[in-house]
């Protein structure tokens, strides 16, 4: 099994508990991914997220095709971080930790993506065909988004 990683750091003008409050909520996350990637959470989502939280999603992602994804916050440290991983879905293993630290000008996002592709040999090759590219453009779409807006 291969692991891929992506990461991604980002300045932003906004103080951490804007940046919190804005990374914390799923009913931001189509506003920041393109159009081939919509998420529709199928599960209450409280207003604050904890560890242990587990909440659920319909996503059309791959030739529009609907999936399950079934996430836990696994970590959470208020308002520093959270880890989410994904409990059922399209990969093997997916674990997204979002880190924000203060700076003088306000905030640094890092995204700290580990993930396997499901289905060995087919998977990997699956990954250099089109996953690979799905995935950088969701995170270059949210760069850009978030750029635009607190850059």
């Amino acid at each position: 099994m291969k692991i891929h990683q992506l990461y991604r750091r980002q300045a932003l003008n906004l103080s951490r508990q804007e940046a919190w409050d804005f990374f914390t909520s799923p009913h931001h996350l189509n506003t920041i991914t393109p159009d081939f990637f919509t998420i529709t959470p199928t599960s209450a989502v409280p207003e604050c997220i904890y560890g242990g939280l587990m909440i659920s999603y319909k996503m059309k992602a791959v030739f529009g095709m609907p999936m399950a994804w079934l996430s836990e916050i696994s970590h959470c440290e208020t308002p520093h971080y959270f880890v989410y991983q994904q409990r059922i879905g399209p990969f093997r293993f997916w674990s997204h930790e979002v880190r924000l630290t203060e700076q003088d000008q306000g905030i640094i996002v890092e995204d700290i993506v580990f993930y396997a592709m499901p289905l060995g040999l087919i998977g990997d090759f699956f990954h250099k065909l089109l996953i690979a590219d799905k995935l950088n453009k969701i995170f270059a779409t949210r760069h850009d988004y978030l750029a635009n807006r607190w850059g």
